[in-house]
């Protein structure tokens, strides 16, 4: 696979080309409108700090039903009784896919489990313009995804200060340690480490362990990505990582909740 022809390559160019169909002056102006309406959200960081500091561990239990590279992950897919099990499990957040092409997400699922549950959520999605901020605050997210490696330095800054200010808490994702120096002057509180290459889709759990020792501790870590057992679990937390995002694990198992438990317990 060359550099043309990556898994995130395509997904930002089909982001971009679905932003030409939906985003207009009306539409952008209505979001604006229904942004302001809006009750406060759900505070995403200081629950994950809360369960570090009572339980040692923080958990964003994932929702989604396929992948790029895995393709169909979960058939019988249903995110509100999906939900229902990650809270029972004793999940700290939550994060849903809202991706269609690729990943058989709708903003629609997002917002169905927001007023299911009670527990804060993260759209993840590939954000690449400000037109998909307003839209994951009007959808009912907490916190927001900003992957690095979709955006230039002055976008990831524009969007993370537009994402403050609409009361988003923001999961800034790196994939490697030059990210790291690339985001670090925004002293971020909220920081995650994909194990997965998005160029190649493969994980090495490693990448959590050699980014942290550069990461500043009033910066929350998050592992993401290629979390299959309790060892995996172990081994990262002896590096100061104690918070995770999880979700093939999960979705894979014929119940959710019971592999969360099996995991973390």
């Amino acid at each position: 696979m060359n550099n043309n022809d990556t898994y995130l390559s395509k997904i930002l160019k089909d982001k971009k080309d679905l932003l030409l169909q939906t985003k207009n002056e009306n539409t952008f102006r209505e979001l604006k409108q229904k942004v302001k309406d809006l009750p406060k959200t759900r505070d995403f960081i200081n629950s994950l700090k809360s369960d570090i500091k009572e339980k040692d561990f923080a958990v964003i239990a994932e929702m989604k039903k396929a992948s790029p590279s895995q393709g169909l992950i979960r058939e019988h897919y249903d995110p509100g009784k999906i939900a229902d099990k990650y809270l029972e499990a004793g999940a700290t957040c939550l994060s849903i896919l809202t991706d269609l092409t690729f990943f058989k997400g709708e903003n629609a699922h997002l917002t169905y489990v927001k007023n299911r549950t009670t527990l804060p959520i993260l759209r993840k999605d590939f954000v690449v313009d400000e037109f998909q901020i307003y839209e994951t605050r009007a959808i009912g997210a907490d916190c927001i995804l900003l992957i690095k490696s979709a955006l230039s330095k002055e976008q990831l800054i524009d969007f993370y200060y537009l994402s403050k200010e609409l009361d988003l808490d923001v999961l800034i994702e790196i994939h490697s340690s030059e990210e790291l120096l690339e985001v670090i002057d925004l002293n971020p509180e909220l920081l995650g480490v994909n194990n997965r290459n998005l160029t190649t889709f493969e994980v090495d759990i490693n990448n959590t362990k050699e980014i942290s020792r550069s990461v500043p501790e009033s910066t929350l870590l998050v592992c993401e990505s290629g979390i299959k057992t309790k060892e995996d679990i172990q081994f990262i937390k002896e590096s100061g990582v104690k918070a995770f995002l999880i979700g093939e694990t999960f979705m894979r198992a014929t119940d959710p909740g019971k592999e969360l438990q099996n995991l973390f317990n």
